[in-house]
């Protein structure tokens, strides 16, 4: 019976490995993937346009 439990436990220790192996490899390729799209948008030859925020869109009425 110590021998089952022992695989038990050890059984679980490797799920338990196995998931934060896979998390950390989700994490990395999201932040990869963040990165890629930051160096892409930086490297497009037309930028975002912004307005000046005192600046406003219509004259004002008289």
């Amino acid at each position: 019976m110590f021998e089952y439990e022992m695989h038990r436990m050890r059984a679980a220790d490797l799920t338990r490995e196995a998931d934060r192996g896979r998390l950390l490899r989700e994490a990395r390729k999201a932040r990869a993937d963040r990165a890629a799209a930051r160096r892409t948008a930086r490297d497009e030859a037309e930028g975002r346009v912004s307005t000046p925020l005192r600046k406003t869109r219509f004259t004002r009425a008289a």
